[in-house]
C-alpha cells in the first residue's frame, strides 16, 4: 500500500523536540526520507537519527542555525548532496523571549525576530533552488495564533509569527507559476513538555476557553502539516491553516 509521502524528501527544522520532533516522526511513517535540524544537543539529534530510522526511510540530522544565511544555504546544499532532492521544507525553529514591551530588550527583540522570522527567509531562498529546478515543491511555515491575534507579554513573539503569514503569502504568489506551494500553518495551544512546566489550574482554564475543551498535541499538528506537504493539498497555496481546536474562530 502506497504511503502518502512515499518517495518525498522532506527537510524539517528546530526538530529535536515538540512539533518539530512530531512532524518529522510522523512525515517518517508516511514513507517520506527525513532531514532535520538540531542546535544544542548532539545526543538528541543522533537519537532521534535512529528511532525515526526505524521507519525504514532514509533519515539524517544536521546540526545548523536556521537564523545564519550561510548555514541554511549550506543545509539545503548537503541535503540535495545526501537525498538527491528536496521536495518539501518544513520551517519549524522558533523560540520566544517573552516579556512585556517595556522591560523588553533591543536583544530580546533581535533574537526572536532572527530565529523566527529571518530563518523563513533563509531556509526558503535556499530552498526554492532545487524546487525550482524540480518544478515542484511544498513549504510550510509554521506560525502561531498569536501572530494573528497578538497576545500581551509577546510582541516580540506576535511580530514574527505575524511576519512569517505575509511573507508565505508572498511567497505563495511569486513560486505557484513554477509548481512550488506555500502554506502557513497556525497552531492554538498544544500542550508539550513546555506547557507541562505550567500551572495546572492556568491550563484548565485555557482548556475550557477552547471550544473543543482541549488542547492539541504536537501529532494534531504534525498531521496538518502532513497533508498541506503532500500531494492531497496539491491546489492549496497562500493559505494560512489554524490547528485551534476553534480557538479564534
Amino acid at each position: 500500500m502506497t504511503k502518502l509521502l512515499d518517495g518525498k524528501t522532506a527537510l524539517v527544522t528546530g526538530a529535536s523536540k515538540g512539533i518539530g520532533r512530531a512532524i518529522a516522526a510522523h512525515f517518517a511513517q508516511l514513507g517520506a526520507n527525513v532531514a532535520f535540524t538540531y542546535l544544542s544537543s548532539v545526543e538528541k539529534g543522533q537519537q532521534l537519527e535512529q528511532e525515526l530510522a526505524a521507519h525504514g526511510t532514509k533519515i539524517k540530522g544536521f546540526r545548523s542555525d536556521a537564523s545564519d544565511y550561510a548555514q541554511a544555504e549550506k543545509l539545503v546544499d548537503d541535503v540535495v548532496a545526501e537525498f538527491g532532492k528536496l521536495d518539501i521544507l518544513v520551517n519549524n525553529a522558533g523560540i520566544t523571549q517573552d516579556g512585556l514591551l517595556m522591560r523588553m530588550s533591543e536583544q530580546q527583540w533581535d533574537q526572536v525576530l532572527n530565529v523566527n522570522l529571518k530563518s523563513v527567509f533563509n531556509l526558503t531562498k535556499a530552498a526554492t533552488k532545487p524546487m525550482m529546478r524540480a518544478k515542484a515543491g511544498s513549504i510550510i511555515n509554521m506560525t502561531s495564533v498569536v501572530g494573528i491575534k497578538g497576545n500581551a507579554g509577546q510582541a516580540n513573539y506576535a511580530a514574527s509569527k505575524a511576519g512569517i503569514i505575509g511573507f508565505t503569502k508572498s511567497v505563495a504568489l511569486e513560486l505557484g507559476s513554477r509548481n512550488i506551494r506555500c502554506n502557513a500553518i497556525a497552531p492554538g495551544f498544544i500542550e508539550t513538555e513546555m506547557t507541562g512546566a505550567l500551572d495546572p489550574k492556568q491550563v484548565d482554564e485555557w482548556r475550557k476557553a477552547i471550544p473543543l475543551k482541549r488542547g492539541g498535541s504536537p501529532e494534531d499538528v504534525a498531521k496538518a502539516t502532513a497533508f498541506l506537504a503532500s500531494d492531497d493539498s496539491a491546489y492549496i497555496t497562500g493559505q494560512v491553516l489554524q490547528v485551534d481546536g476553534g480557538m479564534l474562530t
